[in-house]
């Protein structure tokens, strides 16, 4: 199951985490967001133990969406040691978000 970033756990869970952090953007209004969820919840339990990979509702959360200029949604980003070192927008396949993913595990 997908972890639940907010703005409160942000820097502990995605910031400060020893493994590569994957964020995903999205609000329950967003078709878009829907279509990727499933996927989102593959990934997470497909590579759980080597990556935290959760969703963060824009709707309830704005501090951290603001600070990484998160515009569009679902816009998903990729953290490791504290920097984005990748970024998504938009629906992608499963196998496109894996293959981000590992070039950075």
């Amino acid at each position: 199951m997908a972890f639940e970033f907010t703005d409160a756990n942000f820097q502990e869970a995605a910031l400060d985490s020893d493994q590569v952090a994957v964020v995903d953007f999205w609000a329950e209004w967003c078709g878009p967001c829907k279509m990727i969820g499933p996927v989102i919840e593959e990934l997470a339990t497909d590579l759980e133990g080597k990556v935290v990979i959760g969703k963060m509702n824009v709707d309830s959360n704005q501090s951290i969406p603001m600070k990484y200029g998160v515009r569009s949604i679902p816009t998903i980003l990729i953290l490791k040691g504290g920097e984005v070192v990748d970024k998504h927008v938009g629906v992608t396949s499963k196998q496109a978000l894996l293959d981000k993913i590992n070039a950075h595990v």
